[in-house]
């Protein structure tokens, strides 16, 4: 199993996080990447990531974009040259809360890709209520070798063929598993098991069984049933099959 995304650094993990990691290797866990939402957030991220055996991803989400400060890139690139850092991200555009301006959120989604493709590492791309133009910097921008992944992803199937024609993976989780979420599960029927990546979002977007509950990278077993469920393949085919997608990006 391979959790693409998961912040095991936060306070909702704070007494049990050793427990946690523990349910996830007994599980079959391989790979995490613990991601970072800003400067500070990005250098636990890294401890943690460092502490417990795993990988990290460091970067400016689009929320506390606003607050950044003038020397981020610099920051970010020292952050970088720690070779447990395999990506840039969380990364992206979120105009759903927009407790950022969009201006700076789209000022910083491009100096951050710009780093990325500088360092030849992947990003990790946010994107809420702003795929059409969060698309349009990525199309336009000179990335990655390879992109990366569009977190949590959230839109339908024209969408996920036009980021997977950019050469991105698609980072699945828990909200597969919602009943009424048929638009992702087509989403991943018509892009197929070559083009993901599992993911949990932890603590956030646990799996329909766990609703309203705290999320944890153990759950990725509940993405990687239904997965399989849709493409209508045996799930040691599927959990092989992303772990090479995983491989591909970031190892």
């Amino acid at each position: 199993m391979v959790d693409t995304h998961a912040h095991l650094h936060f306070s909702r993990f704070r007494g049990d996080v050793e427990d946690i990691v523990r349910r996830f290797r007994e599980n079959g866990g391989v790979f995490l990447l613990n991601i970072g939402v800003d400067i500070e957030d990005s250098k636990r991220a890294l401890e943690y990531a460092k502490r417990f055996g795993f990988y990290a991803a460091v970067g400016i989400h689009p929320h506390e974009t606003k607050d950044a400060p003038e020397n981020f890139l610099q920051q970010l690139m020292k952050l970088a040259e720690d070779s447990k850092v395999r990506a840039i991200g969380e990364i992206g555009l979120d105009y759903y809360r927009n407790l950022s301006p969009k201006e700076i959120q789209r000022e910083l989604f491009q100096s951050q890709i710009d780093l990325a493709t500088a360092l030849r590492k992947p990003i990790v791309v946010h994107i809420r209520d702003a795929y059409e133009d969060a698309y349009e910097i990525l199309k336009n921008s000179e990335l990655p070798d390879p992109p990366g992944v569009i977190h949590a992803f959230s839109a339908d199937s024209d969408w996920a063929l036009k980021f997977v024609k950019l050469g991105f993976f698609l980072g699945i989780g828990g909200p597969i598993t919602y009943p009424k979420n048929g638009k992702l599960r087509e989403a991943v029927r018509v892009v197929g098991v070559d083009n993901i990546l599992t993911e949990t979002d932890c603590p956030y977007l646990p799996p329909q069984k766990f609703r309203g509950r705290r999320n944890e990278p153990s759950y990725v077993k509940f993405m990687l049933e239904k997965i399989a469920e849709v493409l209508q393949m045996p799930v040691e085919e599927v959990a092989e099959r992303i772990y090479k997608n995983t491989q591909e990006v970031f190892l």
